[in-house]
């Protein structure tokens, strides 16, 4: 029996050259070579089209690269976003607290966000938020507290005269400072004055210390300030 020499780079021809030693029934070795041949055509377009017409990297027919992911996007990679514009308000979150609420079907959990929005010129509002998750409570509360600014009247970075605000069992005292003297006051009053833009004031809070009367009973002493014109130097 002839020993046949292997063709190098040549699967067609081997393939024919087999399938004649073997003399395999019922097949004729000219349909073996034909479909030997489509396949070596196959991988030459193959080769070909991922070479020449598509770069490494770059997104094949149907939207997906290489590497099988959708529209040629590295995994971990996000489209970038456009930057929102800075709204320029202060923002403040003073208090997250967790609600649940008993019911026959069983309890419900939910938070609720109290926040503070200024814009730092004598306008400020407050709003409580209340949602399943902390985030879409945060963002209600914001969306709401702008909605309902109210103006107050300032005296340059101090309030003008000394007033008392209160709400419920709370009592708010706010009095004018003198410049350097900074904000003396606890978290919700110190927020309020972060937003309203007041630099230089003394407060304290008597009696109950609930965030949420806090910050209506000092909403209730600004509202009281009455408007001071500033001294002019001669």
């Amino acid at each position: 029996m002839e020993k046949k020499d292997i063709v190098a780079g040549n699967p067609a021809q081997n393939h024919a050259d087999s399938s004649e030693s073997k003399g395999g029934k019922g097949q004729r070795p000219g349909q073996e070579v034909k479909v030997g041949m489509q396949s070596v055509e196959k991988a030459e377009k193959k080769i070909a089209y991922s070479t020449d017409n598509n770069p490494a990297g770059a997104a094949q027919p149907g939207g997906r690269d290489q590497g099988g992911r959708g529209r040629g996007a590295k995994r971990g990679q996000r489209p970038p976003r456009e930057k929102e514009e800075a709204s320029g308000l202060v923002e403040k979150v003073i208090r997250i607290s967790r609600v649940a609420k008993v019911t026959k079907g069983g309890t419900k959990m939910s938070f609720t966000a109290l926040v503070v929005v200024g814009d730092g010129k004598g306008r400020a509002g407050y709003s409580l938020g209340k949602a399943a998750e902390v985030a879409i409570a945060i963002k209600k509360g914001m969306n709401a507290a702008k909605k309902c600014m109210e103006e107050f009247n300032v005296y340059g970075t101090t309030v003008p005269h000394e007033g008392i605000g209160s709400w419920c069992a709370t009592r708010v005292l706010l009095k004018p400072a003198s410049d350097g003297t900074g904000v003396i006051a606890s978290g919700p009053v110190r927020a309020i004055c972060d937003g309203v833009g007041i630099k230089n004031i003394l407060t304290k809070v008597h009696r109950s210390s609930n965030p949420l009367n806090v910050v209506k009973a000092t909403f209730d002493g600004l509202s009281q300030m009455k408007k001071r014109p500033l001294k002019t130097s001669v």
